[in-house]
């Protein structure tokens, strides 16, 4: 095809979102305050960041809130009974949580679903609704929290029937103190290490839905590994918060850590600090990156703008600790790569291999 099908025409414009965030930035730090009657402090620069600290005393409390967004609609259309795929999209909803909390050193605490319908009779299907609670129940294993109390919502009219919204938040600790990561560490000539993701994980699946309906076999288009492409699509989300914690209970000293989902690798310059991030070294993309690409006519920066393209993570840290950050991941079975170095310059991301440049005002999401 020739027409180009990008992530705005797909119905997803973070514009107006990104607007939104800074604005509530800026009315939630008002109440900040609120928190002293509790004798508990905020930690005002985690405004911004991908979970939300507080001062508690003896240590830090971490929170955040997120949602799948529209990964689960890839199960509906594709093979909605194989109760294998719900116990994945609930591993993805929590990756989604978790990976945002360890950014800022957090372990997590509890974990609470949110799970939303537009009909009641969507539970009827047990393959669906028990694959949920067990692929909730083990995830929440894997990173040590407990399963928590949640909600499920019943919600015509505002979500359609054949659907469901999956979300959640958590709370986590960041003890002792110093394992608190916010970005005022970065400095010139940190490395930056960027951890394998498994897929597209959760981000940009309205683009890649898209793409589906332009596949004469839709999902079942073979990729060259021979996978099907909903299959591919469907693939969990690595879970990194282990990951980060062991990193941190080696002593490692991490200036920064960011989860690459929305934004693509934008995100890589979401501290609030005045770097090049430049980057020497990428990892392969896996092969539904590919037929995205060519299915929907895009450039290599429109790819690296919305999706991982092979990274989850990434850590930025002093030269000297690299290797040892290699090590650490490998023995989670997770592919790291020294990527790259942050430089002195202007803010931006730079992709060298690429040849692509990501302006400070490519991302405005403080």
């Amino acid at each position: 095809m020739t027409e180009q099908i990008d992530y705005k025409s797909s119905g997803i414009d973070y514009e107006p979102i990104d607007k939104l965030k800074v604005y509530a930035q800026i009315q939630a730090a008002l109440t900040g305050d609120l928190l002293e009657r509790h004798g508990f402090t905020e930690t005002l620069t985690s405004r911004g960041e991908s979970a939300y600290v507080f001062d508690v005393g003896e240590f830090y409390v971490a929170f955040t809130n997120e949602g799948l967004g529209t990964k689960n609609i890839v199960a509906e259309d594709y093979d909605s009974d194989k109760s294998d795929y719900w116990r994945y999209l609930a591993q993805d909803t929590i990756a989604t949580i978790v990976n945002d909390l360890a950014t800022v050193g957090a372990t997590p605490v509890t974990i609470s679903p949110h799970w939303a319908v537009g009909e009641s009779r969507w539970f009827e299907n047990e393959n669906r609704s028990r694959g949920l609670v067990d692929g909730w129940k083990v995830a929440c294993e894997q990173v040590g929290a407990s399963y928590a109390g949640g909600e499920t919502a019943v919600l015509p009219q505002i979500i359609e029937a054949n659907t469901v919204m999956l979300s959640g938040a958590a709370i986590g600790i960041i003890r002792p103190k110093e394992r608190l990561v916010l970005g005022e560490k970065i400095r010139a000539g940190d490395s930056i290490v960027l951890i394998e993701s498994s897929g597209i994980h959760a981000n940009g699946l309205t683009l890649a839905r898209r793409v589906a309906e332009e596949l004469p076999l839709g999902y079942e288009t073979k990729l060259s590994n021979g996978k099907e492409y909903g299959d591919a699509l469907l693939t969990p989300t690595h879970l990194y918060s282990p990951l980060v914690d062991r990193v941190l209970e080696e002593g490692l000293d991490i200036h920064y850590m960011v989860n690459m989902t929305g934004h693509g690798w934008r995100k890589l310059m979401r501290a609030n600090r005045p770097f090049v991030y430049q980057v020497h070294t990428i990892p392969r993309p896996q092969e539904e990156f590919d037929l995205i690409k060519r299915t929907a006519n895009l450039s290599y920066k429109d790819m690296y703008e919305t999706f991982n393209m092979g990274a989850g993570y990434a850590f930025m840290l002093p030269g000297d600790q690299a290797e040892t950050l290699l090590g650490i991941s490998e023995s989670f079975g997770l592919e790291a790569l020294f990527a790259g170095q942050v430089r002195h310059g202007e803010k931006k991301v730079v992709i060298e291999p690429k040849q692509i440049i990501f302006d400070a005002d490519s991302l405005q999401i403080k």
